[in-house]
C-alpha cells in the first residue's frame, strides 16, 4: 500500500511500523494508566475517563452516555442482573471517512473481572508493573491491551497522513464480562457497520466463530433427617452427584457432534461447567436441598433455545436413572448472563482482509480457529447484523488468572495488523497504488 507524499511514493505499512516503534513509550504509558484504574463491574468510570481523554486528543467525535434505557432492558437479548448503570458510561468515538468506503467498528470492553486474593499476586493487581517485556495487572490481557492496540492503530493511521473513505467507530463498552449490556446498548443507539474487530486475547489467532454460553441454576431436592439416622432421609448432595454425572454425559454427547475443523485443537468445544454448589445448613443434618450453578456452551451454529432444551431434557431423563427424580424432578432456572454465539464463514471478505493484513505484517499465514469462549461479537453479529472477527494480543490462559500479564511487543504487533486491516477495509482516499 503506497501513499503519495512530497512527489514520492511512501509505503504506508512501513510508515505505520516506524510510527508505532517511535511511540512505544506512549503506548505503554497509556496501557499502564488503564490497568492502574480498577474497572471491575460498577467501577468503570475512572478507566473510561482515560479513554475519553485519549479520544479527545485524537480529535474523534465522542458519544458518552449512561446505558439502562427501557428499550435496552426490554430487549430479548438483554440478560443482566445489574439495576443501576449510573456513573459508568459507555464511550463511542467516531472518525468520519470521506465517503465511499466500508465502515468498521473497533469494539473493546473496559470492565475487568475481580482480582481475587491479592496475596496470590507477585505485584499488586493494579500496579501495571513492566518487567521483562511484560506488563502485569488485572485487565492487561483481558482486554485493555487490545483496547490500546485499537487506539494506537487509529492514531498511527492519522499520524502518517492517511485519510480513509470509510468511518471508524471505536467503542469502549461496559458489562461485557456480565453478558454484553454495553455493546447491546451501543447497537440500539444505532452503531452498526460493515464489519467489526474485537481484540480479545486470542494470541493473534483469528476467530471467525465464537462459542455462546448461558448460566443455569439447578435445584435438587432431598429429604431432611438427623445425621445419626441419615438412612431415614435422602441426601440432596448425593442426588446432585447423579445430576452432575448426567451433565457430563450431555457434554460428551453435544461435543461428539461438533465436526467443524476450526475446533480440531480445542479439547472440549462447548463445555458444560459446574461453577458453584450450595447445600446444607448443619453438619449433623441430611440436606434436603442443593443448588448447582454453571454454564453451558452454545455452538456457533446453534440456537440458544435448542441448547437449553437439551439440558432440560437431560434433567427429565434422570427419572430413568433414579426413581426419586420421578416424584422430585430436578428443576432448572436460566439466570444471569448470556453470551450469544457468532458464526462467520472463513471465506468472508472481512476474514480475508484481516488474514491478508496479518500475513503482510508477520510474514506468515495466520492461525484461524473457533473461539473457546464468548465475546460481545455474538451481539454485534446477531442483533447488529455486523460481521465480526475476533483477534488480539495476549494469551487466553492469562485472562482472569492471578498475575495476569501481556507481552508488550504483541500489543504493538496487534496495532500494526489492525491498522493494516483498517486501511484495506475502509480504503485510503486518493490511494496511489499497491
Amino acid at each position: 500500500m503506497l501513499l503519495q507524499k512530497g512527489g514520492r511514493k511512501v509505503n504506508t505499512t512501513v510508515k505505520i511500523k516506524q510510527w508505532l516503534h517511535k511511540n512505544e513509550h506512549r503506548g505503554i504509558k497509556l496501557l499502564q494508566q488503564l490497568v492502574q484504574e480498577n474497572s471491575v463491574r460498577e467501577n468503570e468510570s475512572s478507566a473510561q475517563a482515560v479513554i475519553i481523554e485519549k479520544c479527545r486528543k485524537l480529535g474523534l467525535e465522542l458519544d458518552i452516555w449512561e446505558i439502562g434505557s427501557d428499550e435496552l432492558k426490554e430487549h430479548q437479548a438483554f440478560y443482566c442482573d445489574r439495576k443501576d448503570f449510573s456513573g459508568t458510561p459507555n464511550v463511542v468515538a467516531v472518525k468520519k471517512g470521506s465517503g465511499g468506503g466500508k465502515s468498521i467498528i473497533l469494539n473493546g470492553h473496559i470492565d475487568v473481572v475481580p482480582e481475587g486474593n491479592e496475596k496470590d499476586w507477585i505485584h499488586h493487581p493494579y500496579s501495571a508493573v513492566v518487567e521483562n517485556g511484560k506488563l502485569y495487572g488485572r485487565g492487561s490481557t483481558d482486554m485493555k491491551g487490545g483496547t490500546v492496540a485499537l487506539l494506537l492503530a487509529m492514531e498511527a493511521i492519522s499520524s502518517v497522513g492517511v485519510q480513509l473513505k470509510g468511518d471508524i467507530i471505536f467503542q469502549s463498552v461496559i458489562e461485557e464480562e456480565s453478558g454484553g449490556a454495553g455493546t447491546l446498548a451501543a447497537i440500539l443507539r444505532g452503531y452498526k457497520a460493515d464489519g467489526a474487530i474485537i481484540p480479545e486475547p486470542t494470541n493473534m489467532k483469528i476467530f471467525p466463530k465464537q462459542q455462546g454460553s448461558m448460566w443455569f441454576r439447578i435445584t435438587v431436592k432431598g429429604k431432611s433427617a438427623h445425621g445419626g439416622t441419615r438412612y431415614e432421609g435422602v441426601n440432596a448432595i448425593e442426588k446432585s452427584i447423579l445430576v452432575m454425572n448426567a451433565l457430563n454425559r450431555l457434554e460428551k454427547m453435544r461435543n461428539d457432534q461438533i465436526t467443524d475443523p476450526l475446533y480440531k485443537n480445542i479439547p472440549i468445544p462447548i463445555p458444560i461447567n459446574i461453577g458453584k454448589i450450595t447445600s446444607g445448613q448443619w453438619p449433623s443434618s441430611v440436606p434436603d436441598l442443593a443448588w448447582i450453578e454453571g454454564r453451558i456452551g452454545v455452538a456457533p451454529h446453534e440456537k440458544m433455545e435448542d441448547a437449553a432444551v437439551q439440558l432440560e431434557t437431560c434433567l427429565k431423563e434422570l427419572a430413568d436413572v433414579d426413581p426419586w427424580f420421578k416424584e422430585f424432578p430436578a428443576e432448572v432456572e436460566w439466570f444471569g448472563a448470556r453470551w450469544q454465539p457468532g458464526n462467520l464463514e472463513t471465506n468472508h471478505e472481512l476474514i480475508q482482509t484481516v488474514a491478508k493484513a496479518y500475513k503482510k505484517v508477520k510474514g506468515i499465514e495466520p492461525v484461524i480457529e473457533a473461539s473457546p469462549w464468548g465475546t460481545d461479537g455474538g451481539l454485534l453479529a446477531n442483533v447488529g447484523n455486523t460481521p465480526v472477527v475476533v483477534i488480539g494480543p495476549g494469551v487466553t490462559a492469562a485472562a482472569h488468572d492471578v498475575n495476569e500479564y501481556i507481552e508488550l511487543k504483541e500489543v504493538f504487533t496487534a496495532a500494526e495488523v489492525i491498522a493494516e486491516a483498517i486501511m484495506n477495509w475502509c480504503e485510503i482516499r486518493d490511494e496511489q497504488g499497491d
